[in-house]
C-alpha cells in the first residue's frame, strides 16, 4: 500500500488549498477513503471521509462548510478542497483508507499564517 499526499503549503488566513492523494497497492475503488490531520502537540484527528463510490461524505464539525472531500476512482486519487482556512487548520494532513487500516503516507504540511 502506498499513499502519496501533495498540495500543502503556506497560505494566508481566508485562503484556499487543494490537497491530493494518489493511492496504490489496494482496490482503491472498493474502499472508503479519508483525510486526517495532526497539529503539533495534538492527536491525529479525522477531517473528512468518503465512501467507495463517492456517494456519501462526512466531516468534522470544525471543517463543515469549508472543506470538501472528493475522489476520482479512475485516477486512484482522493482530494480535499479547503476554503476559508484559518490558523487552527495548520497541521500535517494525511490520507488513508476509511476505516483506517494502519496505512499512512508521509503527509503534506499545511500552514495557515499571515
Amino acid at each position: 500500500v502506498q499513499l502519496v499526499e501533495s498540495g500543502g503549503g503556506l497560505v494566508q488566513p481566508g485562503g484556499s488549498l487543494r490537497l491530493s492523494c494518489v493511492a496504490s497497492g489496494f482496490a482503491f475503488s472498493s474502499v472508503g477513503m479519508s483525510w486526517y490531520r495532526q497539529a503539533p502537540g495534538k492527536e491525529r484527528e479525522l477531517v473528512a471521509a468518503i465512501t467507495s463510490a463517492g456517494g456519501s461524505t462526512n466531516y468534522a464539525d470544525s471543517v463543515k462548510g469549508r472543506f470538501t472531500i472528493s475522489r476520482d476512482n479512475a485516477k486512484n486519487t482522493v482530494y480535499l478542497q479547503m476554503n476559508s482556512l484559518n490558523t487552527e487548520d495548520t497541521a500535517v494532513y494525511y490520507c488513508t483508507p476509511y476505516p483506517p487500516e494502519g496505512y499512512w503516507g508521509q503527509g503534506t504540511q499545511v500552514t495557515v499564517s499571515s
